[in-house]
């Protein structure tokens, strides 16, 4: 027993280091940390986040039941770096440092998106990518639909009208996270009722806050049903239920070599910036609804790989791309997303009512996404999370953590149309009720 612990112990390895290697850097970052001599910008802000990341991470995917319905790793490196951070152990310019890179001026967590969504569509074949993005808006307005059947049914048992129940906890859930949902949609209300819109705001956050956490473990769950019902899903990788409905042989090219990389990287900017001009100067709103940069971006992504211009070794390279961004970044952008969340606020917001009603609202995303998708031909479970869950979180930080539980990081390019285009949905739809409801 004793020489089988310690061939164990020889072999573990953090974030693909030996355990030896990697407890050393570790002291090495916190102890400069703590001494206040860790630089705050880039290199020490991302040192830190993989010292700390990298032991939660650890952490996650060896705790019992954790590791199989919460989340492993990458949620224990998301929840524990909120917790360390409201226990006040994250001195709060290292809080800041990594705010400002990760989700602040630096934007890492946006650059973090831009090359999962480019790998993810350019690594499919066409055929099948147009097929799937044909099915994914039906598949969204089936989670609409369901979460405001379910959301006003259960919030009638508490007394609550069906007015309240979906202009307040449906639609802020459902609207595609706070800067995409919860802002825009008080912004409505205030127009439309005269009332001080954070009135409206102070709830639509406390709700979606619930719900996002919700999401997350659902996700997570989704992703445990799949692994024991797998005709529910796919490869993790498409939606598409079909013979075939696989990525492009990218494996037939042996090597990437760094030009192929710098390709991938420039398509990706490119169309990143193709998505800006859209939303600022050409179509910044349809139907009043304003149109995020990301939706547009994966459109034109979408129309590249469908058109064919796009050579073999380029989205060879968008694949590696994203997979380094997957596999070596992903605990970076959790322990920013971490410090980003308080963990107060969903205490205090967690009363009975708002979490059965939130629930419930969360239940019918899935039912319903996931039914619709299995009707488009897609795989339920794979729908439930990206058309249902990416819906009913908090917007792209909610995205990456639902993804991330479900094990289907590869899907971003879909979750980010549910936030993007789907909250966009909800705020065209918000548009009517408001004014008829209120």
């Amino acid at each position: 027993m004793g020489n089988n612990r310690v061939t164990l112990l020889g072999s573990l390895k953090l974030y693909g280091l030996p355990w030896q290697l990697f407890f050393g850097a570790f002291v090495i970052v916190i102890l400069a940390a703590y001494k206040g001599v860790l630089t705050t910008d880039m290199a020490g802000t991302m040192a830190l986040c993989i010292a700390m990341g990298g032991v939660l991470d650890e952490i996650g995917e060896r705790l019992p039941i954790w590791n199989s319905y919460i989340g492993g790793g990458i949620l224990m490196a998301f929840f524990g770096t909120a917790v360390l951070k409201q226990f006040g152990i994250i001195p709060q310019k290292y809080l800041d440092s990594i705010d400002w890179f990760v989700s602040g001026d630096v934007g890492f967590l946006t650059f973090f998106i831009v090359f999962l969504i480019t790998g993810s569509i350019l690594s499919l074949d066409r055929k099948i990518l147009l097929k799937s993005f044909a099915g994914y808006i039906p598949a969204i307005l089936g989670g609409i639909a369901a979460s405001m059947l379910f959301g006003v049914g259960t919030a009638w048992l508490f007394g609550i009208n069906p007015t309240e129940a979906i202009t307040k906890f449906v639609l802020p859930i459902m609207g595609g996270g706070n800067g995409g949902g919860a802002v825009p949609l008080s912004q409505i209300y205030e127009q439309v009722t005269g009332e001080p819109k954070a009135t409206y705001y102070g709830f639509a956050i406390i709700i979606l806050t619930i719900a996002n956490v919700m999401c997350i473990i659902a996700g997570a769950l989704l992703n445990k049903l799949g692994d024991k019902r797998p005709s529910l899903t796919g490869d993790k990788k498409t939606l598409l239920r079909a013979e075939g409905a696989r990525e492009l042989k990218l494996d037939e090219i042996t090597s990437v070599s760094i030009k192929d990389l710098a390709g991938a990287l420039c398509i990706g900017l490119t169309a990143y910036t193709f998505g800006s001009v859209f939303s600022k100067i050409i179509l910044p709103t349809i139907f009043g609804a304003a149109i995020h940069q990301l939706a547009y971006m994966i459109i034109f992504v979408v129309i590249l790989s469908a058109t064919g211009i796009i050579p073999a070794n380029i989205r060879a390279g968008a694949k590696r791309l994203q997979s380094f961004m997957t596999g070596a970044c992903s605990i970076i952008i959790m322990v920013g997303m971490g410090v980003d969340f308080d963990i107060m606020e969903l205490v205090n917001a967690a009363t009975v009512q708002n979490v059965i009603v939130a629930l419930m609202v969360v239940l019918g995303a899935i039912l319903g996404s996931g039914l619709v998708g299995w009707l488009v031909g897609f795989y339920p479970v794979d729908s439930a999370i990206t058309a249902g869950l990416c819906m009913a979180n908090r917007g792209g930080n909610g995205d990456l953590a639902v993804l991330g539980a479900a094990n289907r990081m590869e899907l971003m390019a879909y979750a980010q149309l549910s936030s993007r285009l789907g909250g966009g949905i909800v705020l065209i739809i918000a548009s009517f009720l408001f004014s008829f409801l209120l």
